[in-house]
């Protein structure tokens, strides 16, 4: 058997394999959000998936070592927000680390649950938290959809090879 032309030699296993080829895999872009009373937190997600239609369940990824992780860890009620091709200062913005993601350059409020909603998203929903998975260096964080709105106008953000792009015709 000969191989493929083009197919070199497989790497071993290693963060930096997995990285380089989800580089490859062109993903949405969300916003997840949650308050824990005192502060509102947030962070760029490309894990974003929907698991179930009946009960409506989605999930995500979210490192253990990120900021946000203390108030997701706890929080009953998170916002996912599904960003337009318009939006990558604010993906960008929400994917910094320590950067002031609801300062005054982000338009907010106080959603379903006291959950923070972005303004001007493509869709957004505000869900509870039924499970967090371990998964390494994250958790998989499960949640029931109580409430949304996918009326948005726009394109979709995406996410390939390192940077935020949108869709061509």
């Amino acid at each position: 058997m000969t191989a493929s032309p083009g197919l070199d030699a497989p790497r071993l296993a290693s963060p930096d394999l997995l990285r380089a080829v989800f580089r490859q895999h062109a993903a949405g872009v969300a916003v997840i959000t949650a308050a824990d009373g005192e502060r509102p937190v947030g962070f760029t997600a490309t894990s974003l998936n929907s698991v179930a239609a009946d009960p409506p369940l989605v999930s995500f990824g979210v490192g253990t070592a990120s900021s946000s992780w203390p108030v997701i860890a706890t929080a009953e009620y998170v916002g996912v927000h599904i960003l337009a091709e318009h939006q990558r200062d604010l993906a960008a913005t929400f994917a910094r680390s320590g950067a002031d993601r609801f300062g005054p350059s982000t338009f907010w409020r106080s959603g379903p649950e006291g959950v923070p909603l972005l303004d001007d998203v493509l869709a957004w929903l505000v869900c509870r938290v039924v499970a967090r998975v371990p998964a390494g260096d994250h958790r998989i964080v499960i949640a029931e959809v109580a409430a949304g709105d996918p009326v948005g106008g726009g394109r979709p953000l995406l996410y390939h090879q390192g940077r935020f792009t949108a869709l061509r015709d």
